[in-house]
């Protein structure tokens, strides 16, 4: 059994997005003990204070599954230079009410995949300024800024050759990082 559990935050809806297959590649880097499972967001309905005292069932069950995880995964690409609206829409549902927010607390990694030069260097950065706000430890270094070239992903949707190092290192400080902030 795992002693790990990691809720993973795609911020895309995309079926196919270079951001679900990351999260899908590199999941399989992590040591046994770490199970890793993506969250659904695309049924939350809009954020609305109105809803707080009667939430959604797809918002209780999004704040369940975050509440019994041990740490969190976000891979995010970026929309206009910033987040997507579909993941700040659910890390809004699940820090509220004001005051019951189910993130504190919990380490975090954050990564992202674009076809731009820069991959989500901006979408990162965003994400960390609220994530901060929300009491999330969130793993600094290395980060991540990956661009979607035809080498990232082989033919078996693992992580390419050229660049397995690089994210098997991401993925052994961030094992670090969740079990010294779950220790």
């Amino acid at each position: 059994m795992s002693q790990f559990q990691i809720a993973v935050v795609v911020g895309s809806l995309r079926k196919d997005s270079f951001n679900r297959r990351m999260a899908t590649a590199i999941a399989r880097l992590a040591p046994p003990e770490f199970t890793f499972t993506q969250l659904e967001i695309g049924d939350l309905p809009l954020y609305n204070e109105d809803d707080d005292a009667n939430q959604a069932a797809p918002v209780l069950r999004l704040k369940a599954a975050i509440t019994s995880a041990q740490g969190l995964l976000f891979l995010t690409p970026e929309y206009n230079r910033s987040l997507p609206g579909v993941l700040k829409n659910a890390i809004d549902h699940a820090s509220r009410p004001y005051g019951q927010s189910v993130w504190a607390g919990k380490p975090a990694g954050v990564l992202g995949v674009s076809v731009g030069a820069i991959g989500t260097a901006m979408a990162q950065q965003h994400l960390r300024n609220v994530l901060a706000y929300l009491d999330v430890p969130t793993l600094g270094q290395p980060e991540a800024f990956l661009q979607a070239k035809d080498s990232l992903f082989d033919e078996t949707g693992n992580i390419g050759p050229d660049s397995k190092p690089f994210l098997q290192a991401w993925m052994d400080k961030y094992v670090d990082w969740v079990k010294r902030h779950t220790a």
